[in-house]
């Protein structure tokens, strides 16, 4: 053997060998590890899969609309549901839509039963699983099944001033009295008025339980000692004689009420009071009958395809009493709460110091009562019928830290405000999630307020703000939110939560090519549930931007010797970035989880342990950047990181574009001479055109030239809004939604004559801001909760109800809620280009 020869043709050896084995891996002959990044980026298993909060509006809920909800779900890309029976409308508190097609679906009544049955029998069909939520509404946990005794309370006093020193006295206690009107965090429906109010609660007058009747001296503080206790001495009318001592004094008479807080925001005849979530009694009683409810109706699908209840971020105010709350803190914090009462009517009892320490003991008690009584007693009733316990554990009265592990599907959530990432509460669950080594941190993700979402996102807009979600260590997706659309396809945008978004619906113009997107959230969300959570101390990971406008996120995952960080601008501005990674002696590769693509990066240093890599980010752009194979040097030539790109041919002069005359396009296909905004275009058709329009031409590519092309070439469509699908040639080249705007095709789906087609989606704003150029015909009622926000259907129109058509010629839309007025702005919309075909310029 000539080893001379042999070793200097090593470099090239390895270099033929490296290439077979990538071709290998592209054929599937050689199969990576079931559970390697590698198959679960190519791969994403189920668990990585999104989920839908799957909202059904009051009664309008249809069996049809349950099919096809489901079927459009799976296709999509979703496995899983967790249904929960809202109001018509929310806002956030619910509200009626007069003239329901169909009144009698109540939540948790047996028309509403139906529907859910069938809703989890089409859920096992399509091998996806459902939860629901714990009774109406989605705060917080209750029903009508809750009786005042059951309910959460509030502690309640009355008092009366008397002097002593003159022999036993007869002494009548008025029974405390509290605002009749609900003790809760939002308003309700009420049904007796017809307004939206803190109501007026009956059982705020009629349910009362004494506590202690206490005597003391009237000064500013008072001590244990001179605190006398009346209690057995007063009558059940609040009567009683007592020789008092000299001086003056003050007689309390404390005792507790309902709060009179319901579940929020459901259907006013499903708005039961919440339950006491310190009492065992109470929460034992919901629990059981939820469960019961749920076996009753669903029976062998209960622990398969129905999988969890879910109990979604506390929204009530604060209970101040439960019924053992005297022996709970007796037990817990060794002395008796009774002499203290008296600091919540504003007295100081031994002194200021002694009485924060007591309103700090009390505040203890109620957090151990709501993690040994609340959370406990859910999480066993659920574990033993078979079910997974869903929470989002934050916003109430306890430590995070004791009841997140106590939660087997444990959620955060985050909003898209401004359009940037605003996570909520967030820091706390994921650091209690990482203290009690579980990993997977599911989100209410892209939860969206008017201002933001309003028939009005994108795929692109939203993309930044999951990339930050990711970074800060969420890991599995449940969209906030998809609406039951229970009406004829006709309908659309259809049925919504209000004012609430995300719109991530199957009436979504953009639902069918968001495909691609949700492609993009089970790859990001497979790589990271994979390996574990890596800190992100000082010498990690090192930034240095060469744009300041650059916002870069990252976080990182390690199992054994493997190394994956996931890198995103969240910025919507491009730029190079240098990277400094806490590996040496691996070979970098770039995983591009949009495209779905992995390469070797071969322009990197290694020095102190560590790897330095210049990364070139567009707008918004993420990458893995992975390390599980050791570096080999080789000594040729290799493609740079990030090469330039060189055109080969400009589709510039007219397109063919093609509008769907069903939603107001023009009725045969227009001419554009050069690509324009829709909104900017004289024809109202176009202008208020809301849907997709597909855009043609016809190019010629030269023999010689195009045998010239490298394997793989870029069609570049320049600017888009809002996402797009390209055809070469009648054959499907895929989806373009978010930057670079740009797709790799085969150059063997080229010819020297070829045919292009773009299907161009926009977004539902435009035809809404167009119908209101018409006149009405539908009734509205104007939003409470935030300036202007929206209105709200009053009533179900009469054409509607009959299937007829509407007497507006010129609408064409219809929905629940309506964001917009003549003069709203309009979206940009359509294909803008320009549109290039590029190839990568070596």
């Amino acid at each position: 053997m000539n080893f001379r020869k042999t070793a200097a043709t090593l470099p090239l050896l390895l270099c033929i060998a490296f290439t077979a084995i990538a071709q290998l891996n592209k054929k599937n002959l050689v199969k990576p590890p079931a559970n390697s990044p590698e198959q679960l980026f190519l791969h994403p298993p189920e668990s990585a899969k999104p989920g839908v909060l799957w909202m059904w509006m009051g009664a309008n809920v249809s069996k049809a609309g349950i099919t096809k909800d489901l079927e459009a779900l799976k296709e999509e890309g979703f496995n899983n549901t967790t249904m929960l029976g809202l109001a018509d409308v929310t806002n956030p508190w619910g509200a009626p839509v007069d003239k329901d097609p169909t009144p009698d679906v109540i939540a948790w009544t047996e028309p509403w039963w139906a529907l859910v049955k069938h809703a989890a029998n089409e859920s096992k069909r399509l091998g996806m699983t459902m939860g629901l939520f714990n009774g109406a509404g989605y705060a917080t946990s209750g029903g009508v099944w809750i009786t005042p005794e059951l309910s959460m309370q509030q502690l309640s006093w009355s008092q009366k001033r008397i002097s002593g020193n003159s022999g036993k006295q007869k002494i009548e206690l008025d029974r405390p009295k509290v605002d009749p009107r609900s003790n809760a965090r939002f308003p309700t429906y009420n049904a007796k008025n017809g307004k939206i109010e803190m109501p007026e609660i009956p059982e705020r007058k009629t349910y009362y339980k004494d506590i202690a009747v206490l005597a003391m001296p009237a000064k500013d503080t008072v001590f244990k000692s001179s605190i006398i206790d009346l209690t057995p001495l007063m009558t059940p009318d609040g009567k009683l004689e007592w020789d008092a001592p000299e001086g003056n004094w003050v007689i309390y008479r404390f005792g507790h009420t309902t709060m009179g807080a319901a579940v929020q925001p459901a259907q006013w005849q499903a708005a039961g009071f919440e339950c006491d979530k310190m009492s065992p009694k109470a929460v034992e009683f919901h629990m059981d009958h939820v469960i019961g409810e749920i076996k009753k109706h669903l029976g062998p699908l209960v622990g398969n395809t129905v999988d969890h209840v879910y109990f979604d971020s506390y929204e009530e105010n604060d209970a101040t009493w439960t019924p053992k709350m005297r022996e709970e803190f007796a037990a817990r914090r060794g002395y008796d709460i009774l002499p203290y009462l008296a600091t919540f009517a504003g007295r100081t009892v031994e002194g200021r110091e002694q009485t924060d320490r007591f309103r700090n003991d009390f505040n203890n008690t109620v957090q151990d009562l709501y993690r040994d009584v609340y959370y406990i007693t859910i999480a066993k009733k659920l574990k033993a019928a078979g079910l997974n316990f869903q929470s989002e554990p934050y916003g109430g009265p306890w430590r995070s830290d004791e009841v997140v592990p106590l939660v087997s599907n444990v959620m955060g959530e985050f909003w898209t405000h401004d359009g940037t990432f605003a996570p909520y509460e967030l820091d706390g669950v994921i650091a209690s999630l990482r203290r009690s080594n579980q990993n997977i941190l599911a989100a209410e993700a892209f939860t969206g307020q008017p201002a933001d979402s309003k028939w009005s996102e994108t795929p692109a807009w939203l993309k930044p703000v999951g990339d930050e979600a990711f970074c800060a260590g969420i890991n599995k997706i449940v969209i906030h939110r998809f609406v039951e659309q229970p009406w004829d396809d006709k309908y659309k945008p259809g049925n919504a939560m209000g004012q609430w978004g995300t719109h991530f619906d199957r009436t979504q113009t953009w639902w069918k090519p968001a495909k691609a997107m949700v492609n993009y959230l089970q790859r990001c969300s497979a790589i990271l549930q994979w390996g574990h959570y890596m800190p992100n101390t000082l010498n990690d990971f090192g930034v240095h931007l060469g744009n300041m406008d650059i916002v870069i996120k990252e976080i990182h995952r390690k199992e054994n010797t493997t190394d994956v960080y996931f890198v995103a601008n969240t910025s919507h501005y491009p730029g190079n970035v240098d990277c400094t990674f806490n590996v040496a002696g691996m070979q970098p590769e770039l995983w591009d989880p949009v495209a779905g693509t992995m390469r070797d990066l071969n322009e990197f240093t290694q020095k102190d342990g560590k790897t330095s890599i210049t990364l070139k980010f567009d707008d918004a752009q993420s990458f893995f950047i992975v390390f599980r194979k050791p570096f080999v040097k080789l000594g040729f030539i290799q493609k740079a990181n990030f090469t330039a790109s060189k055109p080969v041919l400009s589709l510039d002069g007219p397109w063919i574009v093609k509008f769907d005359a069903a939603w107001g396009g023009p009725a045969t296909a227009v001419k554009f001479d050069e690509l324009t905004d829709w909104a900017a275009n004289a024809d109202k058709g176009i202008k208020y055109y809301s849907g997709t329009a597909v855009y043609s031409k016809t190019f010629n590519i030269p023999k010689d030239e195009l045998a010239k092309l490298n394997h793989t070439v870029y069609i570049n469509l320049g600017t888009v809004n809002c996402i797009a699908r390209v055809f070469i040639n009648n054959k499907d080249a895929g989806v373009v939604w978010t930057a670079p705007w740009r797709i790799a095709i085969p150059t063997t789906m080229l010819g020297t004559a070829n045919e292009i087609k773009i299907e161009v989606t926009n977004v539902w704003a435009n035809r809404l801001i167009g119908d209101e150029q018409e006149p009405a015909d539908m009734k509205w009622l104007p939003n409470m909760y935030m300036y202007n926000s929206g209105q709200y259907l009053k009533e179900f129109p009469d054409w509607f109800l009959k299937n007829e058509p509407r007497p507006s010629k010129g609408r064409y839309c219809f929905t629940t809620w309506n964001y917009f007025d003549s003069k709203s702005k309009l979206s940009p919309s359509g294909l803008l280009g320009p549109v290039k075909i590029e190839e990568d310029a070596f």
